[in-house]
């Protein structure tokens, strides 16, 4: 199928500062910069045989941030080799100071939500092989999903997160 992409080339997100995003996406999640020009963009990538596969582009401090649940890009999700890694950048994060917003076990794969400075949604995440999927089609339905295939430094965290969401549903409106 010759119209179809072989993958996602890059997101482009607009940031209200291109050197403070670079610093952060180098410092958190240490992607290399291929070409930063200040006031202007960074180019990030994690993967050095590609130009890039963030592009940071500066709007100015004063562009407005994105709301929550405003349509647009909900999140870019980069991909850990494995759980020993996605481990790494959990306690990276922590010692960063980057506030979590969630952590997700999908049931093939286990996701760690966080925003950059501007408010972006990031996730860093490992996926199991195919083959160890709980199931190869509807891989999402409730029933696969928090399977506990991921024990690690985050359990405490998802445990905290999954009592408060239950409290938070039983509360009548």
């Amino acid at each position: 199928m010759g119209f179809r992409p072989s993958y996602l080339g890059h997101v482009n997100l607009y940031v209200r500062n291109a050197e403070r995003s670079k610093t952060f996406y180098e410092d958190v999640l240490g992607l290399h910069c291929y070409h930063y020009r200040p006031g202007w963009a960074a180019f990030m990538s994690a993967d050095e045989e590609k130009s890039h596969e963030v592009a940071l582009m500066q709007i100015g401090d004063n562009a407005p941030l994105q709301q929550k649940g405003q349509v647009g890009l909900n999140h870019a999700a980069f991909m850990m080799a494995n759980l020993d890694d996605l481990k790494e950048s959990y306690w990276r994060l922590k010692e960063k100071g980057v506030k979590i917003d969630r952590i997700v076990d999908h049931g093939l794969s286990l996701g760690i939500y966080f925003r950059d400075p501007d408010g972006n949604g990031l996730e860093v995440s490992y996926e199991l092989p195919r083959e160890q999927w709980p199931r190869q089609e509807e891989v999402f339905a409730a029933d696969v999903v928090g399977l506990g295939k991921f024990p690690g430094p985050w359990d405490e965290e998802m445990k905290a997160q999954n009592t408060s969401a239950a409290q938070s549903a039983a509360v009548p409106a």
